[in-house]
């Protein structure tokens, strides 16, 4: 009888799930890799996300990202919880320890931020405030991450304002809340536009925040990466501003969790970008 190593398993749980472009990226990088593992989406109901959660260690799966609409939730279910996903209020990545515990971070903001130094590697934290555009769970980590980078202040405006001043209560006096219809104004004084909410994907409304303010100074960056250049990436091109698309903050947003799960970093380059656009 033969004794072959257990084959690593990992994927991730959300719901709905096939529109997710995480398994095609995991598999790139375990095929360039040689990792005889496999990355699994999984479409699971709210009603049964603990349950399962429990039984996927002894299957053989070592973590699993986490999105919609699971990443608040998980953070009740799990042993032990990252400062980072705490002070954000959701986990996007869970692994799963050899004694038994449920470890669940965010890597979100690690994302967002290697992805910005890569597409705008001119800009610097400390230049001036940054406008954020959105006041949910991707806001917060990319307000969580802009804050520990050094920004001075982040100027904040969501459709509704009650959700934005509970972030200026959670992080504190960087923050500025503005009414949505004065968005167009706070974007004046930017050094960095970041469009958190999904308004420009496809299958959503338009962004009409006007943005006749921007200057051809400011780095603006789009969370949304469908499409790969939404109108607002398109309208500060044209206006000259450096833009950077959503796409490479969900590829970077995965290597720590890689790494963790399968035990190497894996790179993000053109052809990982190829991969996840497939």
């Amino acid at each position: 009888m033969t004794n072959l190593p257990r084959i690593p398993l990992a994927g991730v749980i959300g719901s709905p799930i096939a529109h997710s472009k995480s398994p095609q990226l995991h598999r790139h990088w375990l095929e360039t890799n040689g990792i005889p593992g496999y990355y699994i989406p999984m479409d699971v109901a709210p009603d049964d996300l603990e349950r399962v959660l429990r039984t996927l260690p002894t299957m053989g799966f070592v973590g699993v990202n986490v999105t919609i609409p699971h990443k608040e939730a998980v953070m009740q279910i799990a042993d032990l919880v990252t400062d980072r996903a705490i002070l954000i209020g959701a986990a996007n990545t869970l692994i799963f320890r050899k004694d038994g515990k449920i470890h669940a971070d965010n890597t979100d903001g690690y994302g967002f931020l290697e992805n910005l130094r890569n597409g705008a590697p001119d800009w610097n934290p400390k230049s001036g405030p940054a406008a954020v555009l959105g006041a949910g769970g991707a806001a917060r980590a990319v307000i969580a991450s802009l804050l520990d980078a050094g920004v001075p202040e982040i100027l904040l405006s969501n459709r509704t304002r009650v959700r934005a001043d509970k972030l200026k209560q959670d992080f504190g006096s960087r923050l500025h809340v503005f009414d949505w219809v004065q968005a167009g104004n706070m974007i004046d004084d930017a050094a960095l536009l970041v469009n958190t909410t999904s308004l420009g994907m496809i299958g959503k409304g338009e962004l009409r925040v006007p943005l006749d303010g921007l200057s051809p100074r400011t780095v603006v960056t789009d969370l949304v990466y469908a499409p790969l250049k939404t109108q607002l990436l398109a309208t500060a091109e044209e206006i000259g501003c450096p833009t950077v698309d959503g796409l490479g903050m969900l590829l970077h947003q995965a290597v720590p969790a890689f790494e963790r799960w399968f035990g190497t970093r894996p790179v993000v380059d053109r052809a990982t970008r190829a991969a996840a656009l497939r």
